[in-house]
Protein backbone atom coordinates (compact mmCIF):
# COMPACT_ATOMS: atom_id res chain seq x y z
CA UNK A 1 0.00 0.00 0.00
CA UNK A 2 1.16 3.52 -0.94
CA UNK A 3 1.20 5.48 2.04
CA UNK A 4 0.88 9.17 1.62
CA UNK A 5 2.28 12.09 4.13
CA UNK A 6 -1.79 12.43 4.90
CA UNK A 7 -1.89 9.10 6.13
CA UNK A 8 0.31 9.39 8.54
CA UNK A 9 -1.50 11.65 10.35
CA UNK A 10 -4.87 9.08 10.60
CA UNK A 11 -4.58 7.74 13.97
CA UNK A 12 -7.47 7.79 16.06
CA UNK A 13 -6.77 8.91 19.37
CA UNK A 14 -7.73 6.66 22.37
CA UNK A 15 -8.41 8.45 25.03
CA UNK A 16 -7.62 6.90 27.11
CA UNK A 17 -6.11 8.80 24.72
CA UNK A 18 -5.01 11.90 29.40
CA UNK A 19 -2.56 10.74 30.30
CA UNK A 20 -3.95 8.42 32.92
CA UNK A 21 -3.35 8.59 31.17
CA UNK A 22 -1.17 7.45 31.36
CA UNK A 23 -3.60 6.18 33.68
CA UNK A 24 -6.76 7.08 32.75
CA UNK A 25 -8.59 7.16 36.16
CA UNK A 26 -7.08 7.32 39.43
CA UNK A 27 -8.20 8.75 42.33
CA UNK A 28 -9.66 12.31 41.36
CA UNK A 29 -7.39 14.05 44.15
CA UNK A 30 -4.25 12.59 42.54
CA UNK A 31 -4.79 12.85 39.17
CA UNK A 32 -3.08 15.61 36.97
CA UNK A 33 -3.54 14.71 33.90
CA UNK A 34 -6.71 15.52 31.62
CA UNK A 35 -8.01 12.48 29.84
CA UNK A 36 -6.70 12.41 26.15
CA UNK A 37 -4.76 15.42 26.99
CA UNK A 38 -2.05 13.25 25.27
CA UNK A 39 -3.54 14.14 21.18
CA UNK A 40 -2.05 15.74 18.95
CA UNK A 41 -2.58 17.50 16.01
CA UNK A 42 -4.44 15.39 12.93
CA UNK A 43 -5.61 12.96 15.88
CA UNK A 44 -9.13 12.51 14.07
CA UNK A 45 -7.94 13.23 10.60
CA UNK A 46 -8.73 9.49 9.26
CA UNK A 47 -9.76 7.87 6.19
CA UNK A 48 -12.17 5.91 4.40
CA UNK A 49 -12.18 3.45 1.47
CA UNK A 50 -8.68 2.39 2.30
CA UNK A 51 -6.44 -1.39 2.33
CA UNK A 52 -5.47 -2.44 5.96
CA UNK A 53 -2.85 -0.62 8.02
CA UNK A 54 -1.43 -0.28 11.41
CA UNK A 55 0.25 1.84 13.32
CA UNK A 56 2.08 2.22 16.35
CA UNK A 57 2.49 4.81 18.86
CA UNK A 58 4.52 5.76 21.86
CA UNK A 59 3.24 8.40 24.05
CA UNK A 60 6.03 9.83 26.67
CA UNK A 61 4.95 13.00 28.85
CA UNK A 62 6.09 14.27 31.97
CA UNK A 63 4.47 16.40 34.82
CA UNK A 64 6.27 18.42 37.73
CA UNK A 65 3.42 19.48 39.52
CA UNK A 66 5.02 21.54 42.30
CA UNK A 67 1.47 23.79 42.90
CA UNK A 68 -2.20 22.44 43.57
CA UNK A 69 -5.65 23.80 43.56
CA UNK A 70 -7.46 23.44 46.71
CA UNK A 71 -11.14 23.61 47.20
CA UNK A 72 -11.78 26.83 46.52
CA UNK A 73 -9.74 27.05 43.32
CA UNK A 74 -6.70 28.78 45.04
CA UNK A 75 -3.68 28.17 43.88
CA UNK A 76 -1.42 26.19 47.08
CA UNK A 77 2.18 24.71 47.11
CA UNK A 78 1.63 20.78 46.47
CA UNK A 79 3.24 19.51 49.73
CA UNK A 80 5.48 17.05 49.38
CA UNK A 81 5.75 17.77 45.51
CA UNK A 82 4.63 15.44 42.64
CA UNK A 83 6.60 14.40 39.58
CA UNK A 84 5.54 11.92 37.27
CA UNK A 85 7.05 10.63 34.22
CA UNK A 86 4.35 8.12 31.97
CA UNK A 87 3.66 6.44 28.76
CA UNK A 88 1.50 4.78 26.53
CA UNK A 89 2.19 2.40 24.56
CA UNK A 90 -0.16 1.64 21.43
CA UNK A 91 -1.14 -0.56 18.31
CA UNK A 92 -3.98 0.47 16.06
CA UNK A 93 -5.25 -1.97 12.98
CA UNK A 94 -7.40 0.06 10.85
CA UNK A 95 -9.86 -2.03 8.49
CA UNK A 96 -13.10 -1.54 6.22
CA UNK A 97 -15.83 -3.73 5.39
CA UNK A 98 -17.28 -4.13 2.14
CA UNK A 99 -20.89 -4.00 3.74
CA UNK A 100 -20.12 -0.85 4.87
CA UNK A 101 -19.14 1.25 2.77
CA UNK A 102 -17.69 5.15 3.43
CA UNK A 103 -16.80 3.98 7.16
CA UNK A 104 -13.52 3.54 8.85
CA UNK A 105 -13.08 1.45 11.41
CA UNK A 106 -10.01 0.99 14.27
CA UNK A 107 -9.26 -1.46 16.88
CA UNK A 108 -6.49 -0.48 19.23
CA UNK A 109 -4.69 -2.19 22.60
CA UNK A 110 -2.77 0.31 24.61
CA UNK A 111 -0.57 -0.41 28.04
CA UNK A 112 0.30 2.17 30.11
CA UNK A 113 3.41 2.90 31.43
CA UNK A 114 4.19 5.46 35.04
CA UNK A 115 6.83 6.25 36.98
CA UNK A 116 6.21 8.62 40.27
CA UNK A 117 8.12 10.67 42.34
CA UNK A 118 6.45 12.36 45.14
CA UNK A 119 7.00 12.84 49.20
CA UNK A 120 10.18 11.31 49.36
CA UNK A 121 9.37 8.09 47.79
CA UNK A 122 9.48 6.78 43.72
CA UNK A 123 8.21 3.43 41.93
CA UNK A 124 7.36 3.11 38.63
CA UNK A 125 5.79 -0.24 36.55
CA UNK A 126 3.10 -0.97 33.80
CA UNK A 127 -0.52 0.08 34.59
CA UNK A 128 -3.84 -0.52 33.53
CA UNK A 129 -4.64 -2.35 29.51
CA UNK A 130 -6.87 -0.29 27.25
CA UNK A 131 -8.59 -2.30 24.69
CA UNK A 132 -11.43 -1.19 22.05
CA UNK A 133 -13.13 -0.02 19.01
CA UNK A 134 -13.36 3.61 16.95
CA UNK A 135 -15.95 4.01 13.97
CA UNK A 136 -15.97 6.93 11.94
CA UNK A 137 -17.40 8.53 8.79
CA UNK A 138 -16.88 11.56 6.40
CA UNK A 139 -19.87 13.99 6.44
CA UNK A 140 -18.05 16.36 3.81
CA UNK A 141 -14.54 15.80 1.90
CA UNK A 142 -12.42 17.88 4.57
CA UNK A 143 -14.27 16.38 7.77
CA UNK A 144 -14.42 13.55 9.82
CA UNK A 145 -16.94 12.74 12.64
CA UNK A 146 -16.58 9.62 15.02
CA UNK A 147 -17.26 7.81 17.91
CA UNK A 148 -14.60 5.58 20.03
CA UNK A 149 -15.34 2.94 23.48
CA UNK A 150 -12.70 1.78 25.30
CA UNK A 151 -12.55 -0.58 28.87
CA UNK A 152 -9.64 -0.08 30.75
CA UNK A 153 -8.18 -3.13 32.74
CA UNK A 154 -7.87 -2.40 36.96
CA UNK A 155 -4.68 -4.41 37.17
CA UNK A 156 -1.22 -2.92 37.30
CA UNK A 157 2.43 -4.05 38.02
CA UNK A 158 2.36 -2.45 41.30
CA UNK A 159 -0.64 -1.95 43.85
CA UNK A 160 -0.18 2.03 43.70
CA UNK A 161 -0.56 1.94 39.89
CA UNK A 162 -4.09 -0.22 39.56
CA UNK A 163 -6.95 1.22 39.92
CA UNK A 164 -8.33 -2.00 41.00
CA UNK A 165 -11.60 -1.31 38.93
CA UNK A 166 -12.85 -1.64 35.40
CA UNK A 167 -13.70 1.81 33.28
CA UNK A 168 -15.11 2.70 30.31
CA UNK A 169 -13.86 5.83 27.84
CA UNK A 170 -16.05 6.60 25.30
CA UNK A 171 -16.24 9.88 22.87
CA UNK A 172 -17.41 11.57 20.17
CA UNK A 173 -14.32 13.05 18.30
CA UNK A 174 -14.12 15.18 14.99
CA UNK A 175 -12.01 17.10 12.86
CA UNK A 176 -11.79 19.19 10.19
CA UNK A 177 -9.49 20.57 7.35
CA UNK A 178 -8.73 23.66 5.94
CA UNK A 179 -5.98 24.81 3.09
CA UNK A 180 -3.67 26.06 6.03
CA UNK A 181 -5.61 25.32 9.43
CA UNK A 182 -6.68 22.23 10.72
CA UNK A 183 -9.45 21.47 13.97
CA UNK A 184 -9.18 18.69 16.27
CA UNK A 185 -11.47 17.94 19.21
CA UNK A 186 -13.19 15.20 21.25
CA UNK A 187 -15.60 15.02 24.11
CA UNK A 188 -16.55 12.31 26.51
CA UNK A 189 -16.94 10.66 29.91
CA UNK A 190 -15.55 8.10 31.60
CA UNK A 191 -17.46 5.91 34.14
CA UNK A 192 -15.76 3.02 36.49
CA UNK A 193 -17.03 0.30 38.44
CA UNK A 194 -16.73 -0.06 42.36
CA UNK A 195 -13.70 -0.29 43.43
CA UNK A 196 -13.35 -3.49 45.48
CA UNK A 197 -10.21 -4.07 48.10
CA UNK A 198 -10.15 -6.75 50.70
CA UNK A 199 -10.70 -4.92 54.63
CA UNK A 200 -11.11 -1.48 52.80
CA UNK A 201 -14.32 0.54 51.83
CA UNK A 202 -15.80 0.12 48.77
CA UNK A 203 -15.89 3.13 46.54
CA UNK A 204 -17.65 4.39 43.54
CA UNK A 205 -15.64 6.71 41.27
CA UNK A 206 -17.15 10.00 40.26
CA UNK A 207 -17.70 10.23 36.38
CA UNK A 208 -15.43 12.07 34.25
CA UNK A 209 -16.50 15.10 31.67
CA UNK A 210 -13.23 15.89 29.60
CA UNK A 211 -12.77 17.56 26.43
CA UNK A 212 -9.56 18.78 23.77
CA UNK A 213 -9.62 20.71 21.36
CA UNK A 214 -6.50 21.04 19.01
CA UNK A 215 -6.11 24.23 16.60
CA UNK A 216 -2.98 23.62 14.16
CA UNK A 217 -1.74 26.05 10.84
CA UNK A 218 0.22 24.06 8.44
CA UNK A 219 3.16 26.23 8.24
CA UNK A 220 5.07 23.51 6.10
CA UNK A 221 4.81 20.42 4.44
CA UNK A 222 6.93 19.06 7.33
CA UNK A 223 6.41 21.83 10.72
CA UNK A 224 2.78 21.92 12.15
CA UNK A 225 2.53 24.47 15.12
CA UNK A 226 -0.89 24.66 17.08
CA UNK A 227 -2.30 25.29 20.04
CA UNK A 228 -4.18 22.79 22.43
CA UNK A 229 -6.84 23.56 24.97
CA UNK A 230 -8.10 20.49 27.52
CA UNK A 231 -10.46 20.45 30.08
CA UNK A 232 -11.89 17.86 32.45
CA UNK A 233 -14.63 17.59 35.55
CA UNK A 234 -14.54 14.90 37.89
CA UNK A 235 -17.51 13.85 39.83
CA UNK A 236 -17.07 13.17 43.50
CA UNK A 237 -16.30 9.65 44.84
CA UNK A 238 -19.04 7.86 47.29
CA UNK A 239 -17.99 5.26 49.78
CA UNK A 240 -20.46 2.41 49.06
CA UNK A 241 -19.84 1.09 52.92
CA UNK A 242 -20.53 4.30 54.33
CA UNK A 243 -23.34 5.40 52.10
CA UNK A 244 -21.81 8.51 51.89
CA UNK A 245 -19.60 10.90 49.78
CA UNK A 246 -16.42 11.29 50.27
CA UNK A 247 -15.29 15.10 51.06
CA UNK A 248 -13.33 16.50 48.85
CA UNK A 249 -12.87 14.40 46.22
CA UNK A 250 -14.67 16.37 43.17
CA UNK A 251 -12.03 18.35 41.11
CA UNK A 252 -11.76 20.51 37.93
CA UNK A 253 -9.05 21.73 35.67
CA UNK A 254 -8.59 23.87 32.36
CA UNK A 255 -5.05 24.08 30.96
CA UNK A 256 -4.10 24.84 27.41
CA UNK A 257 -0.63 24.43 25.86
CA UNK A 258 1.50 25.04 22.22
CA UNK A 259 3.10 22.40 20.41
CA UNK A 260 4.60 21.66 17.09
CA UNK A 261 4.26 18.52 14.86
CA UNK A 262 6.71 17.14 12.47
CA UNK A 263 6.11 15.01 9.63
CA UNK A 264 9.44 13.35 9.16
CA UNK A 265 7.95 10.90 6.06
CA UNK A 266 4.96 9.42 4.99
CA UNK A 267 5.36 7.01 7.41
CA UNK A 268 6.43 9.02 10.62
CA UNK A 269 5.71 11.89 12.47
CA UNK A 270 6.90 13.22 16.07
CA UNK A 271 4.84 15.92 17.69
CA UNK A 272 6.28 17.80 21.06
CA UNK A 273 4.00 20.08 23.25
CA UNK A 274 4.20 22.06 26.72
CA UNK A 275 1.06 22.24 28.49
CA UNK A 276 0.20 24.41 31.87
CA UNK A 277 -3.36 24.39 34.06
CA UNK A 278 -5.51 27.43 33.77
CA UNK A 279 -7.64 27.29 36.73
CA UNK A 280 -8.56 24.31 38.89
CA UNK A 281 -10.27 22.71 41.86
CA UNK A 282 -9.28 20.15 44.29
CA UNK A 283 -6.16 18.86 41.91
CA UNK A 284 -2.43 19.22 41.17
CA UNK A 285 -1.52 21.76 38.74
CA UNK A 286 -0.80 20.25 35.55
CA UNK A 287 2.81 21.66 34.20
CA UNK A 288 3.98 19.36 31.71
CA UNK A 289 5.49 18.29 28.50
CA UNK A 290 3.89 15.66 25.92
CA UNK A 291 6.03 14.15 23.03
CA UNK A 292 4.52 11.18 20.45
CA UNK A 293 6.38 9.16 17.98
CA UNK A 294 4.08 7.56 15.09
CA UNK A 295 5.02 4.81 12.53
CA UNK A 296 2.80 3.60 9.60
CA UNK A 297 2.56 0.51 7.81
CA UNK A 298 0.68 -1.94 5.63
Amino acid sequence: MCMTRRVVRHVPCLGFYVLIMFFFVVSPVNAADITLGIIGPHEYDLPVDYKPFNVLVQYGDGNAAGMAYNGSGQRVKNHGGSHTWSGMTKYVHFRTFDALPHVGFAFEIIQSENFTLAGGKNYGGLGATIVGPAVWMKPSKNSTLGFQTFMQTPSGTRDTLATHYWANISSIFFDYEWKHFSFDGDIGTVVGSTKHIKKEHSFSPGVVFYSNLRFSWKATKLIEPFFAFDWQNVGGTYDQTLNRSVLDTSSREVASGVGIMFNISRTMSITARYSHSLEGRNTPETNAYYVKLLYLWP
